[in-house]
């Protein structure tokens, strides 16, 4: 029968291109594309452009979307900088934050780090603004839902007919080996477990030998070739940058937190000098690939930088850069008024001579951001009191003097019954907070 083809030649067992098979070819890979930067069409790191092929999108978007998402809260910076660090490019393995902890350090990886440490300082400078935060988290939330739509739009059922007649179709026939070419490799077993150097091929033409050098671990062919010429290694700059670095950070806090310190609170005037710090280890990293090496080092002071920035932005707005000791003293009811403040001190506030009269009400509170806050209420007074502490700790009359117990979010809601056998002295109704430092309630003696 010589118009029978060979098994595996007809048009069914069409040689098929694992690169180009979708999931609706068994045994090919699924139709997935995984999320790589894209060198060719990239503006900064190709994180945009990766996005886009890999959503299907023009990355326009991605770029419109993460630049408001850098300017409202940060996290555009962020994203850009945490991806251009872990995800390679689309012609590579390794991504940049391993070449960075091996030591190749670079341009690149240095931006990306620079990337992120901006868009976090930006971010923890606008934890207290709810309206940024909430545009930021609504917009990512479309820029999401829109990359995740537009990747499912395209994609269709699997055919069940095509599936089984790929899965029916028998496999391609391989064609015989060409003669004096490399194939199938057999070493020649000897006793002594050396061999001649000589093998021949499992199968193909008859009295073909080729003389070949194994590699001991998997005994493949190795080519004989010229000794590569090792390439002399790239001249570094300096390491001096890293101090420089540092020195100048220090200097920028410095001045950042003097400038503001008399005019703004406490809070405000670090956040200044932070942010001055952290922008210059920013700016450092960045020159870094040019000028020299700052190590890990600074990426470590740039964190540590950074962590302090947050906590600095989540102290009271009420606690100023000065202390000072006050002392409320109304001789009437008509003279107390609604609330007392003080930055950061001591503050005494003495009700013994301006209480409510019989049967009367009367309301006040203090406020004080750090420090501690001392309230003297008269003697025969009903006291309704509500206290508030951020950290730190209270004490009322009924405790042991001494008794100090300070711990975050203290609160107490409590009424102080005048001793027996007192007149009818009104009702004090008396709220008191402290961000941090004490608050200390006594009842007066006469």
């Amino acid at each position: 029968m010589t118009d029978e083809q060979p098994a595996g030649t007809g048009p069914q067992a069409a040689p098929r291109d694992p690169l180009t098979a979708t999931a609706q070819e068994p045994g090919g890979p699924m139709d997935v594309r995984a999320f790589r930067r894209d060198r060719r069409h990239k503006k900064l790191g190709g994180v945009c452009a990766g996005l886009g092929q890999h959503c299907d999108m023009d990355p326009v978007i991605f770029r419109i979307g993460l630049a408001l998402l850098s300017v409202t809260s940060g996290l555009g910076l962020v994203f850009y900088g945490f991806a251009w660090l872990f995800v390679p490019s689309e012609d590579e393995e390794e991504n940049e934050a391993r070449r960075l902890l091996s030591g190749r350090v670079d341009g690149q990886a240095l931006t990306a780090v620079l990337f992120a440490l901006v868009g976090c300082g930006v971010f923890l400078s606008l934890l207290n603004n709810g309206g940024a935060l909430t545009f930021a988290a609504v917009l990512a939330l479309l820029l999401a839902g829109a990359g995740y739509w537009s990747q499912q739009r395209g994609t269709t059922d699997p055919d069940p007919v095509a599936a089984q007649a790929v899965a029916d179709a028998p496999p391609e026939a391989k064609a015989p080996p060409v003669a004096g070419a490399p194939s199938w490799w057999r070493d020649p077993i000897v006793k002594d477990g050396t061999h001649d150097g000589i093998s021949g091929y499992f199968w193909g033409p008859e009295g073909v030998a080729v003389q070949y050098q194994p590699d001991p671990p998997h005994g493949r062919i190795r080519q004989q070739r010229e000794p590569a010429v090792a390439p002399r290694p790239k001249q570094r700059g300096p390491r001096w940058i890293g101090g420089s670095v540092f020195l100048g950070a220090l200097l920028a806090g410095g001045l950042g937190t003097g400038l503001t310190w008399e005019e703004q609170p406490l809070g405000t005037s670090l956040q200044t000098g932070l942010a001055l710090a952290l922008a210059v280890f920013g700016i450092g990293i960045a020159l870094s690939a040019f000028l020299g090496r700052t190590g890990v080092g600074s990426i470590v002071l740039a964190v540590i930088t950074a962590g302090l920035l947050a906590g600095a932005a989540a102290l009271p707005k009420d606690i100023s850069t000065t202390w000072a000791e006050t002392e409320w003293k109304p001789t009437a009811a008509e003279q107390v008024e609604p609330r007392y403040e003080l930055g950061t001190g001591l503050g005494t506030l003495d009700l013994t001579r301006a209480g409510p009269g019989k049967g009367e009400t009367l309301s006040t509170g203090a406020e004080v951001g750090a420090g501690q806050v001392k309230v003297i209420v008269p003697k025969d007074s009903t006291v309704k009191l509500d206290v508030e502490v951020g950290i730190g700790d209270i004490q009322l009359p009924e405790d042991r003097k001494g008794d100090v117990d300070i711990a975050p979010g203290k609160e107490k809601t409590v009424t102080l019954n005048p001793p027996a056998g007192s007149k009818d002295g009104g009702t004090l109704e008396l709220h008191v907070e402290v961000g941090i430092g004490q608050v200390e309630v006594t009842r007066a003696t006469s």
